[in-house]
């Protein structure tokens, strides 16, 4: 019995060795690369930000982002800390109609883009620029540049204000609520003399509330646009792509700007003492690698069977093997070579005798 028991272990253990590694434990999950819970980051109390319409980040002063009010306020941006607090109030005085949106390139150039046409009936949206502050000190009359864009195809309404990182090239997202927005591209050099004709890129991502705000990552391969309940990563190029989406935990979603990090945004809203929470941009998931078949199907197979199936017979040919290499270490320990060749000639020697067979387990037949 000592020897069966061994070569039992034996077994076990060359099964496990060889097939334990392949026998499923039920499936794994899958590392999620969207972003995780939001955190709120601070809000703005300050009763003179009161329709926080975009936020910008700053390029001279960490953890300050610029802010403007929706359309009904004077030219004015303000500068906001990480606690929420306005550090900064900027004047200047230019004949605005609606302000919807601030961008800073990386200069440290304010842009303030009176681009808001709800009726749709201006034939000129303009941008207002104004330099960043040697320090952050209120100041009443800033000196500010104008260029005025004029849309290809009519007027339209719009809240987003895109600034490419590397070149400074100013783009447009307009705000449709029952169809996909579009992207218009300024000029590569905007001009302060007469109009810059603009050139729409192609469609925005679908979203059934609009875009209300949009911002290049620092590394200037993507853009992050927002609507009033989620946000988007998109690819940039010659055809901007949708990456992915996530919602986000403010509603009526205004603005969107890079968070501290630079990897991570920023997202928030209007009204009073309005709340800012950072996040990570949405990442696309990676796809499951589906498993080769060289059967033909007529229909796909639902997900849990095509990818728990290959596993299953791999662990079952692992199965199968260690129970045959059991089998013949029990039939080697059972009949050890000497036993197997002394029945041999037993019988044989029966077969000429007359005698009956030998019983391999030692005990005579009957010959009844």
């Amino acid at each position: 019995m000592s020897l069966l028991r061994n070569a039992l272990t034996l077994a076990a253990v060359t099964l496990l060795s060889l097939g334990g590694a392949a026998i499923p434990a039920g499936p794994a999950a899958a590392a999620d690369p969207t972003p995780g819970a939001p955190k709120k980051l601070f809000s703005i109390n300050d009763s003179r930000v009161d329709e926080s319409s975009g936020l910008a980040k700053s390029a001279k002063y960490d953890s300050i982002w610029w802010t403007v009010n929706d359309s009904g306020d004077t030219a004015r941006v303000f500068g906001v800390d990480a606690k929420g607090k306005v550090r900064v109030e900027l004047k200047f005085k230019a004949p605005v109609r609606d302000v919807e949106a601030v961008g800073v390139d990386r200069d440290g150039m304010i842009y303030i883009a009176d681009i808001g046409d709800n009726t749709r009936t201006r034939k000129t949206i303009e941008v207002y620029t104004i330099p960043e502050p040697a320090q952050l000190e209120d100041e009443e009359n800033v000196k500010f540049h104008r260029y005025d864009f004029e849309y290809p195809d009519g007027a339209h309404d719009a809240e987003t204000l895109l600034i490419e990182p590397e070149t400074k090239r100013l783009y447009f997202v307009t705000k449709v609520k029952t169809k996909p927005g579009a992207i218009y591209a300024a000029p590569e050099t905007s001009s302060r003399e007469g109009t810059n004709e603009l050139t729409k890129l192609g469609d925005a991502p679908a979203s059934p509330y609009g875009v209300t705000d949009g911002t290049f990552m620092p590394d200037g391969k993507t853009v992050v646009l927002r609507t009033y309940i989620d946000v988007a990563t998109v690819a940039w190029g010659e055809t901007p792509t949708l990456v992915a989406r996530a919602g986000t935990p403010v509603a009526q979603g205004e603005s969107v700007a890079v968070g501290p990090a630079g990897t991570d945004i920023l997202v928030g809203s209007e009204g009073d003492n309005s709340p800012v929470y950072q996040m990570l941009p949405p990442g696309k998931k990676s796809a499951a690698k589906p498993p080769a078949s060289s059967a033909p199907t007529g229909k796909p197979k639902p997900a849990a069977s095509a990818n728990s199936e290959p596993k299953q017979n791999h662990s079952l040919r692992w199965i199968i093997i260690g129970a045959g290499l059991l089998a013949l270490i029990i039939t080697f320990v059972t009949f050890p070579p000497g036993r197997r060749e002394r029945l041999d000639r037993m019988a044989e020697n029966a077969r000429l005798t007359g005698q009956p067979p030998p019983n391999p387990h030692g005990r005579r037949r009957s010959n009844a």
